[in-house]
């Protein structure tokens, strides 16, 4: 995997900042949308968005596989050779689980950017039926695999920004579609 020029593995870049900025309002449109608050944005070595998801894992039209991470992961896959998906970045607004961890380690992405850690996301989700959150972070996932795969998060300086789309969201205190 290439290094990122401008930040240590492990820390997140300036341009990490940019495409999580853009992931979280890709969450908000979710939310927006009446769907789960989660977003997740694929960008390959170059810069460039090669793809970009919203959850969809509710009914009537959507599925329980369908994370955002999982998804973005998918049509990167589908777009990507697997050398330049080793030097992609997905980012997610929150910690992807361990289905969508499972996804970008078969599809071969080489880093992993996420704002929000899973225990946050348990904290703000609780014990609602349509989240349960299973405690097992992504790099524990990632460590169990034949490649390796650089995590950075959670962003604390993101965190709380992240978390203001889940706010009000899973408690009843807004439709959620």
């Amino acid at each position: 995997m290439k290094e990122r020029i401008g930040a240590p593995a492990g820390a997140a870049s300036e341009q990490d900042r940019i495409f999580m900025q853009r992931t979280l309002a890709l969450a908000w449109r979710s939310r927006e949308r009446g769907r789960h608050p989660f977003a997740a944005i694929v960008v390959d070595g170059d810069g460039r968005v090669v793809a970009e998801a919203m959850n969809n894992s509710m009914p009537p039209e959507g599925d329980p596989t369908q994370h955002a991470e999982r998804l973005a992961a998918a049509e990167a896959a589908r777009a990507l050779t697997p050398e330049a998906l080793a030097g992609c970045t997905l980012y997610s607004n929150a910690e992807p689980c361990a289905m969508c961890a499972g996804a970008i380690y078969w599809c071969g992405i080489g880093r992993v950017v996420y704002a929000m850690s899973e225990q946050a996301l348990l904290r703000l989700t609780g014990d609602h039926p349509e989240n349960p959150t299973l405690s097992l972070p992504c790099r524990e996932v990632f460590a169990r695999g034949q490649r390796s795969i650089e995590v950075v998060g959670p962003m604390p300086e993101m965190a709380a920004e992240a978390a203001q789309a889940h706010e009000g969201f899973w408690n009843g205190n807004e439709s959620n579609g």
